[in-house]
């Protein structure tokens, strides 16, 4: 992490670690938000994207990358793309958030669009690796973007040591991964929490039962 760490730091900035006493009165607990949102795409996963990008091969970047998303991991590799000079094709759904598909149109980005959800998208994105030779980024899989994303808890930590939990969305899973390996790095005390809606609920039931999952996503939430 410390190495992504450097790695990034040319291009993003730390973000800002808020508290709000309205919300700690909500919660009844002291309680800061770490804003992301001050990211060059207004999410964490650019982290993520810099840093795998910026570690590609010659023969990777002359070939081009492809990932699928449903919006900010797609904005991530496309920024990323850009900063290094390399060929980025998006996948997305055809439902996919319009402002994010022409965030990723803007960034330099070649946008196919493919199917129903996101799986439909990311079967695309792999066939057109084997097809035109990409080098294929999956969105959660992937080390470098792990650690890239895991910045963002390190930050945390290092602003606030007293944490004692750190809550994460769950979407593809990358950030909560992230949070969980620098944690338990740094401190095996601080508790991950990863939060996940009930609607898409395949990550949550792959925790509980321990092995791998599919399920519905019918969730409106990005």
């Amino acid at each position: 992490m410390l190495s992504a760490r450097r790695r990034i730091a040319p291009y993003l900035q730390p973000t800002p670690l808020y508290r709000y006493a309205a919300l700690d009165e909500l919660l009844g607990a002291r309680v800061r938000v770490k804003h992301e949102n001050h990211q060059p795409i207004g999410a964490f996963k650019v982290r993520g994207g810099v840093n795998l990008v910026s570690q590609l091969s010659e023969d990777e970047r002359r070939r081009g990358i492809v990932t699928a998303s449903t919006g900010n991991h797609g904005q991530s590799i496309a920024y990323a793309a850009g900063l290094f000079g390399v060929q980025a094709t998006i996948c997305v759904p055809e439902g996919a958030n319009p402002l994010k598909v022409a965030s990723i149109h803007g960034l330099g980005a070649d946008v196919v669009f493919h199917g129903r959800d996101f799986d439909d998208a990311r079967i695309h994105a792999e066939e057109l690796e084997l097809e035109h030779g990409y080098r294929y980024v999956h969105s959660g899989d992937e080390p470098l973007l792990i650690a890239g994303v895991a910045t963002e808890a390190l930050e945390i930590l290092e602003q606030e040591p007293e944490t004692d939990a750190i809550v994460v969305p769950v979407g593809g899973g990358s950030g909560a991964a992230g949070a969980c390996i620098v944690a338990k790095a740094i401190d095996a005390g601080v508790e991950v929490i990863g939060v996940q809606s009930a609607a898409a609920p395949a990550a949550y039931r792959a925790w509980s039962e321990r092995r791998p999952v599919e399920d519905v996503m019918n969730t409106y939430a990005e």
